[in-house]
């Protein structure tokens, strides 16, 4: 399988980045539209994984330059798309960006229950479960 990651750059791309993100977590997870789309969509840079021509998954990174960091949300794939190495190869390609971008720190409240994906990654989680969205979740951090 040919796994293509990119950063969004056309309006169709932006449509099927939403229906990903509406699919995984409104969906599946009962997350309330207003919740998912909080308006910081305009302030963020987006990413794309695609199999062909197919959007299966998508997460945005917004900046905060003043830290030289970054966090990565809205990480997702699509379900039937899951345990096939897509959200690696995502992250693993947003990650390798920043750190070419010179960001150093990076950020994500991760669904507690996929904490060990991002594990995986060289997150580390930082503090205590926290609810967000109705949702277990854990802030972790990376050095980049």
């Amino acid at each position: 399988m040919n796994i293509r990651v990119k950063p969004m750059e056309s309006p169709e791309e932006w449509l099927g980045a939403c229906e990903v993100r509406r699919l995984v977590f409104q969906e599946e997870q009962g997350i309330s539209a207003d919740l998912e789309f909080d308006g910081q969509d305009d302030a963020a840079q987006h990413f794309i994984a695609l199999i062909g021509q197919q959007i299966v998954g998508t997460a945005r990174v917004r900046y905060f330059p003043e830290q030289n960091a970054a966090k990565i949300e809205r990480m997702a794939v699509l379900s039937n798309f899951r345990k096939q190495g897509i959200g690696f190869e995502l992250m693993q390609h947003i990650l390798n960006y920043l750190q070419l971008t010179g960001v150093q720190t990076t950020k994500i409240h991760a669904q507690e229950r996929v904490k060990p994906f991002y594990e995986r990654l060289g997150f580390q989680q930082q503090g205590l479960p926290f609810d967000e969205a109705g949702i277990s979740h854990v802030s972790m951090i990376r050095k980049l």
